[in-house]
């Protein structure tokens, strides 16, 4: 997965949202203790900047050397370089000991994981019973009614590109497997929903659809995904009602749960 976004780590960090205060809010108070997270997936390490407020440390992994690079540089963040699947001795190595993280947080990502073997390694580092795993998604960005035309039309003509692990997302996060029981003060394990909020332009929002593995897949088969006939009539929409910016809502779906007895 992660040679898909090498090409446009860059834009990646730049375009790609960051989390809202109320996300983090809504986890950080159901660890009991707030020294050590392990934020997989990390990409350009848009989530463990945020983490960094609230725990003493966060170690923060990526199976791509390039988005890391480009990852904000926080002094309680560490980032590193993991291979795809993880031997327990290089879980030891790189994130700790047994029964050592409160918290374990995937940004965007866990729907590219091998769930039989992360699940154990998230048991097995997870502080007992109380230790809490976060995973979170986001859907399409919503602008108004007249993008959001052009958008579908987008979606559709992009669909054939993405890998199979996208429906997750696309369903919301509502069918990952995700064995853990509900944090205290809820009743279910999710999906709890938020929204990011952010302020774009036009060529900003062309630049985070370049950023999508999609199109970096069609790119790579000879397909321009964002042609000519894209370009003008998200254009034209964009420019409708004559403001260069925007503001554009991602929904987010969160499952949250801790280790309880499940160990």
């Amino acid at each position: 997965m992660a040679e898909l976004y090498i090409k446009q780590a860059l834009m990646y960090s730049k375009v790609r949202p960051s989390y809202p205060e109320e996300l983090f809010n809504f986890i950080t108070p159901k660890t009991p203790c707030h020294d050590l997270v392990w934020d997989v997936g990390t990409g350009s390490g848009q989530a463990a900047k945020s983490l960094a407020k609230y725990y003493k440390n966060v170690i923060a992994t990526d199976t791509s050397p390039k988005q890391l690079e480009f990852a904000a540089k926080v002094p309680n963040v560490r980032y590193i370089h993991t291979s795809a699947k993880m031997s327990m001795s290089e879980i030891e190595s790189k994130i700790g000991a047994e029964s050592s993280v409160d918290l374990v947080t995937s940004a965007q990502a866990m729907h590219w994981f091998d769930l039989p073997t992360f699940y154990p390694q998230v048991k097995w580092l997870l502080k007992k019973p109380n230790g809490v795993i976060a995973a979170w998604c986001y859907t399409m960005p919503q602008v108004n009614n007249s993008v959001a035309t052009i958008f579908e039309k987008f979606d559709i003509v992009s669909g054939p590109y993405w890998e199979s692990p996208r429906k997750v997302v696309d369903e919301k996060y509502k069918t990952i497997d995700f064995p853990f029981e509900a944090v205290d003060g809820c009743d279910h394990n999710g999906p709890f929903e938020f929204k990011i909020e952010k302020v774009m332009d036009l060529d900003s929002y062309f630049t985070y659809l370049k950023s999508w593995s999609a199109y970096q897949t069609a790119k790579e088969k000879g397909v321009e995904l964002l042609s000519e006939d894209f370009v003008d009539k998200f254009t034209s929409a964009w420019n409708e009602d004559g403001k260069s910016e925007k503001k554009v809502t991602y929904p987010i779906y969160l499952r949250i749960g801790k280790i309880g007895n499940l160990y």
